[in-house]
């Protein structure tokens, strides 16, 4: 199992999710730095993926309260760079981010484990699934995930909330004895407006978690290592 240190696995992350990285230049004036990155395809199987996700992205974003892509890039490589065998999802929608967990479970033989409520949206994420080939890697659970989640009972390498914010806390408070030492728990739109205040202090304050936030000049994200 990898066992890159937090800083590591940050470094990976911004590297991924940076569309436009601006440097300011110390003296002479001039304009700033801007750097570019764009997710090149491995293979045939990854150009497929991505050709799945760009159309998600062009023609299904529209309430259906997807994550961006460069945070879709960012969970890929958390989940990549951590070796994560299990990813469990709270908030499926049409399964864009799942799939972009499935880019980097197709490397390390893992799975994931997605939770939603909404009928239309699961429906519309099965068959997302299934078209980018990823739906074998796939495990959908409908229904209310505050009841749902207790069925789990296998460890979890990365547990990713993106569903009600105000049951964030509950959901941190259920799932995380089975997530891994090493593994991450990453919250979606950690931003002042979004996030809930219990949720933050829980994960800032408890000694077991390593917690960065980052993008936070877009949607925020919380990253917190279940320390060794």
């Amino acid at each position: 199992m990898n066992t890159l240190k937090p800083l590591v696995i940050l470094t990976l992350a911004l590297a991924a999710s940076v569309s436009s990285t601006t440097a300011q230049q110390p003296k002479g004036g001039k304009p700033p730095i801007s750097f570019t990155a764009a997710t090149l395809p491995k293979d045939d199987a990854e150009k497929k993926i991505l050709a799945v996700l760009a159309d998600i992205n062009a023609n299904q974003r529209r309430g259906s309260m997807s994550v961006p892509e460069q945070d879709g890039r960012i969970l890929r490589v958390l989940t990549e760079a951590i070796g994560a065998k299990h990813v469990v999802e709270i908030g499926t929608s049409v399964g864009y981010s799942g799939i972009w967990f499935c880019l980097a479970l197709r490397s390390t033989g893992g799975k994931v484990t997605t939770f939603d409520i909404d009928p239309g949206r699961s429906a519309k994420a099965r068959e997302n699934f299934k078209r980018a080939g990823v739906d074998a890697m796939v495990t959908m659970v409908f229904g209310d995930a505050h009841d749902t989640v207790k069925q789990l009972k296998e460890p979890i390498d990365l547990l990713f909330l993106d569903a009600d914010k105000e049951g964030y806390l509950d959901y941190l408070n259920k799932l995380l004895p089975l997530v891994r030492p090493g593994g991450l728990v990453v919250a979606h739109n950690m931003d002042q407006r979004m996030a809930d205040p219990r949720y933050v202090k829980a994960i800032t304050s408890n000694p077991a978690l390593e917690t960065l936030f980052i993008n936070m000049e877009t949607s925020g994200i919380g990253v917190s290592l279940k320390k060794r």
